[in-house]
């Protein structure tokens, strides 16, 4: 028995032996995050329709970062209105003038992507940051000559802004990928504390994303 017991106890120290020095012959570096492996990274430059003030609103964004796992982004963005979004008169600022809004935001961008490499698959989208409205002078193109026009800013007003989302992505090619989507904006007056319902709404976006998936 006590023969057994030793032979049993001598092949377990050689095939330890061999284990450690497999083991130590190995070039891989072990790491304690195994998913960071597949990391990469990308960028989105994007097109939000949405509505600011009761009026329709045209918000080009640009947002990205590090893309951990294949699974999980971690990033950062912004974006701002271009289109005239006008000011009714009892709100404005500067009556005498044609006053529009300019709403933008800029914070944190997470996303989660299920089976990214799929042809076609779903992504939840969160930003998470400032957002603001401020007024300001926007003139019809007749009065850009004017020697005497200026572009006053009035009326800044700050929020903060969680955006949940929802995209169906895309992969048209290994190192671009198209992901149209729908949001929520809510909007939280710093000032009332409370949520904004005139910042606040829905929106479609369509995003373009370049980088290393």
């Amino acid at each position: 028995m006590k023969k057994h017991i030793t032979k049993l106890f001598a092949m377990a120290i050689i095939l330890g032996t061999g284990y450690m020095a497999q083991a130590q012959s190995s070039d891989e570096v072990k790491t304690i995050f195994k998913n960071t492996k597949g990391s990469g990274g990308y960028v989105v430059l994007s097109n939000k329709l949405t509505s600011i003030h009761g009026s329709f609103a045209n918000m080009p964004e640009i947002y990205g970062g590090w893309f951990i796992g294949k699974k999980f982004l971690l990033g950062v963005g912004g974006g701002s209105t271009t289109n005239y979004i006008p000011v009714d008169i009892n709100d404005s600022a500067n009556p005498s003038q044609r006053m529009s809004y300019l709403y933008g935001q800029f914070g944190m961008v997470n996303e989660l992507v299920i089976a990214s490499n799929s042809p076609i698959h779903p992504v939840f989208h969160l930003f998470n940051g400032a957002g603001f409205t401020m007024q300001y002078h926007r003139p019809r193109w007749e009065d850009l000559d004017n020697q005497h026009y200026r572009e006053d800013v009035e009326d800044l007003k700050w929020y903060y802004i969680c955006e949940p989302a929802l995209q169906v992505e895309l992969n048209l090619l290994k190192w671009l990928r198209v992901s149209p989507g729908i949001s929520y904006r809510f909007a939280f007056d710093n000032e009332k504390r409370s949520l904004d319902d005139k910042v606040s709404g829905p929106s479609v976006s369509l995003g373009l994303k370049f980088g290393k998936f």
